[in-house]
């Protein structure tokens, strides 16, 4: 187990840290109210569930820090750098986020947020988020819950969607080549149009998803699928020839197997 000496964390509380590395440091559970990090650097430093409330981040480069679960009420992350950051379940209510970058940040329904903050457009990744052309191209989203999330026409090829909750999130026109959806519930989701050239689906949950029409499923992976209708398999199987004897690059099935 990390052993924090007190130095660091009266360093930490006055923010002198110019004789520390703290790349990727583990301070999981560390209480450290008030402290003043502006203008830190603390890139992918794991806080998780430490009790930072009313700590100074203003201007701080965060990329890749791990808050979740932790309290950050009365923060404040005034022209902070947030990208990538994990915010699952952290307390952020009273926080100061005036012009803070939170494109590709995580969060959940567990995740609070201050009073009247518009968070579902500002380019973080949850439930209900508004990434509608968004770029998540090759991004490691395993297990997140991005439901009724608007995502009309974003670029997810090869992202890792594995086990992900998509329930009711609009992905029209989506580019979803290569994406890893092995165990992803799409129900009630909206595919019309969207690219599946390659993705793998095998046992993701489809009951009530939406595809009149798909602009490709040429190695398409459907192996053991739920919730399929017999009307949606036979559109399914009525693809070109091509498609449906290409080979799926991770799963080396061919879409037509995967179907039958």
């Amino acid at each position: 187990m990390l052993t924090i000496s007190a130095a660091l964390v009266e360093d930490l509380q006055a923010g002198n840290l110019q004789n520390y590395d703290l790349y990727r440091f583990d301070l999981h559970g560390i209480t450290l109210p008030q402290a003043q990090l502006s203008r830190s650097s603390l890139v992918g430093v794991n806080f998780s569930h430490a009790h930072l409330a009313a700590t100074d981040f203003s201007l701080a480069d965060l990329r890749g820090v791990n808050f979740a679960g932790a309290d950050l009420s009365n923060v404040n992350f005034t022209e902070t750098c947030l990208y990538r950051v994990d915010l699952s379940g952290a307390n952020l209510s009273g926080a100061n986020l005036t012009d803070a970058q939170l494109k590709g940040t995580r969060y959940d329904a567990a995740t609070i947020w201050p009073a009247g903050f518009a968070y579902k457009s500002t380019g973080a990744i949850g439930p209900g988020a508004n990434l509608n052309g968004a770029s998540l191209n090759t991004a490691s989203l395993r297990g997140i819950d991005l439901s009724g999330a608007m995502m009309l026409g974003a670029y997810l090829g090869g992202t890792d969607l594995t086990g992900a909750n998509l329930q009711r999130v609009r992905l029209s026109q989506a580019d979803l080549r290569r994406a890893y959806l092995a165990g992803a519930s799409l129900r009630s989701a909206g595919l019309n149009g969207a690219n599946l050239a390659g993705a793998d689906l095998r046992a993701a949950d489809l009951t009530g998803v939406e595809f009149e029409a798909l602009e490709s499923i040429a190695g398409a992976d459907f192996y053991r699928v739920q919730g399929l209708t017999e009307q949606q398999r036979t559109y399914l199987l009525s693809q070109p020839i091509e498609a449906l004897d290409q080979w799926n690059p991770f799963t080396r099935r061919t879409t037509r197997e995967s179907l039958s």
